[in-house]
């Protein structure tokens, strides 16, 4: 449940939509190097994505 936890609110930071009692909230309950780890597979992914549809386009 934590790391659900974890990408919904790095999902949250990717948008840029959040409300502060949403965001205090997390930042008692969320462990940073988790946060971090999510945040960087989040990225890979993100990336690994636009890579691909670049390459299915051209």
């Amino acid at each position: 449940m934590s790391v659900l936890r974890t990408f919904r609110a790095v999902a949250w930071s990717f948008l840029g939509i959040r409300r502060r009692s949403g965001l205090e909230e997390d930042m008692q309950r969320l462990n940073p190097l988790h946060v971090v780890a999510v945040a960087l597979v989040a990225v890979a992914l993100f990336v690994g994505g636009l890579i691909a549809l670049v390459n299915w386009v051209a």
